[in-house]
């Protein structure tokens, strides 16, 4: 599958962050770093949504599926700010052409998987043809491009964005890409730091575990519906 890189510039610290932003509006001691970390965990625990935006997570998205990252582009909560590999400037018809994202179940059906891959080879030798025999230009035969292809982003969000998009994308309801994305999101900020595991572990969950029922209208039955 694809990969997380958690760049340098993330915030390592971001609950002793939180912790320090809200003690210099508060009047409290900043210079002790227990009194910090006690201070940001009672304002998440509390609630405090906006205090979540100090800590900056910087990360590279690597090899996940084109489709994916448009439904990433979705969480635009906390002015979040991102880059993406070109379709424009990148030339995906050379050597082996684009890299492809190919679902579990169709690699689980041999005939599906060569028809799925026949397919994607077809798009890639047409992307050749039209741009070194009839001449046209990148951005053109880039239409053909599926949102299946493997793609490069440099994603910068925050504390905040990231505890909402778990509510909604670990839910068993959502896209399979987009649970295993966020899943991986969660694993690489848990390995950058000690601080960063404790809020993946306490916070990164379904709807369904904050409001102690599911309101989707196709429930998986792990949470009673809202109703009952």
């Amino acid at each position: 599958m694809g990969e997380i890189i958690i760049q340098e510039e993330t915030t390592r610290d971001p609950i002793s962050l939180i912790g320090k932003e809200a003690g210099v509006c508060w009047g409290g001691n900043i210079t002790d770093p227990e009194k910090n970390y006690k201070r940001g965990l009672g304002c998440i625990q509390s609630g405090h949504g906006r205090t979540m935006e100090y800590p900056q997570v910087y990360m590279i998205i690597d090899g996940y599926s084109a489709r994916v990252i448009r439904e990433l582009y979705t969480h635009i909560g906390g002015s979040p700010t991102r880059l993406q590999a070109s379709t424009r400037y990148i030339d995906y018809s050379k050597g082996d052409g684009f890299e492809y994202v190919t679902p579990p179940r169709i690699a689980s059906n041999p005939e599906a998987l060569k028809m799925y891959t026949d397919m994607m080879k077809q798009i890639n030798d047409t992307c050749y043809k039209l741009e070194k025999e009839y001449g046209m230009p990148r951005e053109d035969s880039a239409m053909l491009l599926p949102l299946g292809m493997s793609t490069k982003v440099v994603f910068r969000t925050n504390l905040r964005n990231l505890v909402d998009m778990s509510h909604q994308r670990l839910c068993t309801r959502a896209y399979w890409e987009y649970r295993q994305l966020m899943n991986d999101m969660g694993k690489a900020l848990s390995d950058y730091s000690e601080e960063w595991k404790t809020l993946v572990k306490d916070y990164f969950v379904p709807k369904c575990d904050v409001t102690g029922f599911c309101d989707e209208a196709k429930s998986c039955g792990r949470r009673p519906k809202r109703e009952q």
